[in-house]
């Protein structure tokens, strides 16, 4: 699997050449995160936090709340580790400080330990101090501590000459079961591919700054394909995780998709398939992630028009029964509903959205049975849905800000707030 890396410097995305000369200065990380989240998890360093001379935690927390991303770059006490576990980081990476005292209070299946290594030997406080460590002794004594390892070979960081993968072996076998990250001068989609078939992530940065390596490449780099025609299956999911339906993708059809942003397959028939080009029904491309066994693809879109189905329906198994499709069947009648209708009298009057959510969140809280409990929360739900087309949300945000929530360690309180506060 690739994982995209953006480092900070003054705000700015930057690649280091063995971590001292930079070599890039590719600008505002925020378009490049965009970019590079179409192959899913993106790493985010703070160069200046951990060389301690600066942070970049503003840019680094809007990156989170936009990207899914593993954070690391001077994080050095359990305070720093929370503070990005609950801003919604998916992981963090320790390096200076990923020792056992500090790894034992956070949640092992969050937590990376960045092992940066000079010919073998662990070196910190941003590649400057050496510790006189070898990397395999240094991972047998966190592998119970963290869920993965971030390895990275200084020597060869930023020159774009190749990774030193003759050593994976040994580094699995320090590793134990927890999952390694190899960074460091990969530049070919080879090299990935035989990381992945031994199970190791390839973290890559200037080969994609400079396109000597694609990112549609670097996502295709571990697929296999059992077909003569070498395509492979694509589960087409929208982004609440629901199938639209199956198509089939080419190394052509992928690179297309990923320099569009768009939902292209490749037709058995007619070759490339422009999903809505001729229909309107188009689809905006947020992510794709392979298989278990690397021989499947899943897009996962944001379907427009009336739906995936050629024959007009929103998949290829029909039409659907969700809150989503409350949610569009409400929004829709911003659009169509007569002046008369009661969502339109509910967008335009504020006083009376507001009085309904008061009134049937009072109901809910006074249900006595199942029964009423659901009755009451249906309709509490439909007038917050409305209010959420009024303010110009959508569900997908809602679904996005508890998905953020759950990453949370450190928990509130919950207590009541006072009705007159």
């Amino acid at each position: 699997m690739i994982i995209p890396s953006i480092d900070l410097m003054n705000g700015q995305a930057v690649q280091l050449v063995g971590g001292k000369e930079k070599a890039l200065d590719a600008g505002d990380p925020l378009p490049i995160a965009e970019r590079f989240s179409v192959a899913g998890e993106i790493a985010v360093i703070d160069l200046d936090a951990a060389l301690g001379r600066g942070s970049n935690a503003q840019v680094v927390n809007a990156l989170v709340r936009r990207c899914p991303c593993r954070v690391g770059g001077g994080i050095r006490d359990v305070e720093a580790a929370l503070k990005w576990l609950d801003a919604g980081a998916e992981k963090v990476i320790l390096g200076t400080k990923a020792v056992p005292e500090i790894l034992a209070q956070l949640p092992r299946e969050r937590l990376i330990a960045a092992l940066d290594a000079v010919h073998g030997e662990v070196v910190v406080e941003g590649w400057q101090t050496k510790t006189g460590r070898n990397i395999l002794e240094k991972m047998v004594e966190l592998r119970d501590f963290v869920s993965g390892f971030l390895v990275t070979f200084v020597e060869h960081e930023g020159r774009m000459q190749g990774s030193a993968l003759e050593r994976t072996g040994e580094l699995l076998n320090a590793a134990g079961g927890a999952r390694i990250t190899v960074a460091g001068g990969i530049t070919s989609a080879e090299e990935i591919a035989a990381l992945a078939a031994q199970g190791i992530d390839a973290q890559v940065g200037m080969a994609l700054y400079t396109n000597r390596l694609t990112l549609a490449r670097a996502i295709t780099a571990p697929l296999k394909s059992e077909r003569s025609d070498g395509l492979w299956p694509t589960v087409v999911c929208d982004e609440h995780g629901i199938a639209l339906g199956l198509a089939w993708s080419s190394q052509e059809s992928v690179n297309e998709a990923v320099a569009l942003r768009r939902g292209v397959y490749h037709s058995r028939k007619r070759g490339i398939w422009r999903k809505g080009e001729t229909s309107g029904a188009a689809q905006e491309l947020l992510r794709i992630d392979l298989d278990c066994d690397s021989d499947a693809l899943r897009f996962t879109v944001r379907q427009h028009g009336s739906g995936f189905c050629h024959l007009g329906t929103r998949t290829c198994w029909g039409a659907l029964r969700g809150i989503d499709d409350v949610f569009r069947h409400v929004q829709s009648r911003v659009k169509d509903a007569p002046p008369e209708s009661y969502t339109k009298r509910l967008l335009d009057d504020s006083e009376l959205l507001e009085a309904k959510l008061l009134e049937e969140a009072g109901e809910v809280v006074a249900a006595e049975n199942s029964e009423e409990a659901v009755c009451e929360a249906a309709d509490l739900l439909y007038f917050t849905l409305v209010k959420l087309i009024k303010n110009g949300a959508s569900w997908s945000d809602v679904e996005a800000e508890l998905g953020r929530r759950m990453l949370k360690v450190t928990r509130r309180p919950g207590l009541a707030k006072s009705r007159h506060s």
